[in-house]
């Protein structure tokens, strides 16, 4: 796909990876718009960005989605990629995390991006070259200890764009998934987990300029962490003792690294 002059929402853009990737989306000379929760994180990216618009919504609520998608019609006179970015999580042993901290991760990490897609299809469709792109997590493709629920939305977020692609296709609307590691984020800064427990942080910018690559090279998916991850990811698939065995022998320090990381 050809950027320039593409007009894009990014959900989550006002700080980490989304608001990397709108460094990156108007390096290519697409026009974009951003959304995030808070007023103040909003205004502060709209002067990093400065050719951006942007809008204070919430993802997760019905109202937050229609205002967004109003805002980019105003803004951009239309639509042709979404990027469903926006995340929450809450690390910790399943049976020590509040019910509303499991319907928040479900709510942000999977049914939003499911609602906000839906609600965004004739948008895309009407451009006749369009993208959506979720972006997921490496752990949807390991499970991790302490990060059940979180895993169980992103990987549905995966699965989602999967099926989605397969029914989009031949209509002019390509569905690509990505799957960042751990990165230098807002979101992973009460995480005290690092490269020992698994956690080798890379900057959003990085994983940005990879999804963007991706988006032009019109690719099914991105995955960061190069040979290790894919020997992680080979090795859970032929051996998934062996990968049980290897969390075994870290579960006790990581669940004390992350038993804090919360950003919802």
């Amino acid at each position: 796909m050809q950027l320039n002059g593409k007009r894009v929402l990014v959900t989550g853009g006002t700080s980490g990876i989304g608001l990397a990737l709108a460094h990156e989306l108007i390096g290519k000379g697409a026009r974009v718009f951003v959304s995030g929760r808070r007023q103040a994180m909003l205004d502060a990216a709209l002067r990093e960005l400065k050719s951006a618009s942007g809008i204070a919504a919430d993802v997760a609520t019905p109202d937050g989605r229609a205002r967004m998608l109003q805002g980019a019609m105003q803004a951009l006179g239309g639509l042709d990629i979404l990027v469903n970015n926006a995340g929450g999580v809450r690390a910790g042993r399943l049976e020590k995390t509040a019910e509303a901290e499991i319907e928040a991760m479900i709510a942000v990490d999977l049914l939003a991006p499911i609602l906000l897609t839906r609600a965004a299809l004739p948008m895309l469709r009407a451009g006749g070259d369009a993208a959506v792109v979720n972006v997921a997590s490496g752990i949807a493709l390991i499970g991790a200890p302490f990060y059940a629920t979180y895993t169980a939305a992103k990987a549905g977020l995966a699965r989602f764009g999967e099926a989605l692609r397969r029914e989009l296709k031949g209509e002019g609307i390509h569905v690509l998934t990505a799957y960042p590691g751990a990165t230098e984020t807002p979101m992973m800064a009460s995480n005290r987990a690092g490269p020992d427990l698994g956690f080798s942080r890379e900057p959003a910018a990085a994983v940005a300029g990879a999804i963007v690559a991706g988006i032009e090279a019109d690719a099914f998916e991105v995955i960061r962490g190069g040979e290790t991850r894919a020997r992680m990811i080979a090795l859970n698939r032929d051996d998934p003792a062996a990968v049980d065995a290897r969390f075994l022998g870290l579960k006790a320090a990581l669940e004390e690294a992350v038993e804090n990381h919360s950003a919802l």
